[in-house]
């Protein structure tokens, strides 16, 4: 399995011949308002381009993740992207109505805890808490995924969330060889953090059995931490082995450990 990091929250997982792409921001920079006004630079977003690399790999879609409608996470030229190469996606239930509004290719629509057949493996929904306190609720529904497919390591995609009990639950239950956690620990200019905030990052590395992918940084303006504060906590933490904190355009391949 070689996973492509490509800016913020978009990835892809590629293997045998599937190209899985999650949560597609592809709009240029500044073509986004920006997400705070005050308790960071009101900069617009993205706040970088794209890696140069990226449409290489975009290109090789064979199917797309979606964990929710913010436009980070799916904005318009990602929509665009879809829809003109007709790419199937996959989404959580609650999502499945507004995705069709925009003409997407919905094949199957996930309920949370449920398991489903997918690519010769299974995939299933977790419920994300997209943020601490009385944000989350009007921050909308967010579904994480697990998935494990035959001969490759198990992927955890945690979406946005805080290190929520259900979160811990997939670390306990399932194993994840790969967890990937939005660390950027976004912010508006009122209420609560709405990602895990630093310590939690680091009580989610810990727990996690297998290695942690650090995303969701240094691409919006919301998000305050960077990958230099959260490599050196973590390095204090002695846990920078078991987390890779990727640059935009940078990929890794992971092996499945084989069975003792």
């Amino acid at each position: 399995m070689k996973v492509h990091h490509i800016r913020n929250a978009t990835m892809i997982i590629e293997f045998d011949d599937n190209y899985l792409l999650i949560d597609p921001m592809l709009g240029p920079k500044g073509s986004l308002p920006p997400f705070t006004l005050f308790r960071s630079k009101p900069r617009k977003n993205p706040t970088v381009e794209l890696p140069d690399n990226a449409w290489e790999i975009i290109n090789k879609t064979t199917h797309c993740l979606i964990t929710h409608l913010h436009p980070d996470h799916l904005d318009q030229s990602g929509e665009k992207f879809l829809k003109r190469k007709n790419i199937p996606v996959i989404c959580n239930t609650k999502d499945e109505k507004s995705l069709i509004k925009k003409s997407l290719r919905i094949i199957k629509s996930l309920k949370y805890n449920e398991k489903y057949s997918f690519l010769d493996g299974i995939i299933k929904g977790i419920h994300a808490t997209h943020g601490y306190g009385f944000i989350a609720k009007p921050m909308g529904p967010v579904m994480g995924f697990y998935m494990n497919f035959p001969n490759e390591p198990s992927v955890y995609l945690t979406s946005d969330t805080i290190y929520s009990k259900e979160a811990k639950q997939v670390l306990l239950d399932h194993k994840p060889d790969i967890s990937v956690i939005a660390a950027g620990t976004a912010q508006f200019d009122l209420f609560k953090p709405l990602l895990m905030k630093t310590e939690d990052i680091i009580s989610f590395t810990s727990d996690s059995p297998g290695q942690v992918i650090a995303n969701h940084l240094e691409a919006v303006n919301h998000c305050p931490t960077t990958r230099k504060k959260l490599k050196e906590k973590l390095k204090q933490e002695k846990l920078e082995i078991k987390t890779w904190i990727p640059e935009d355009g940078e990929s890794r391949v992971y092996q499945l450990k084989p069975a003792i």
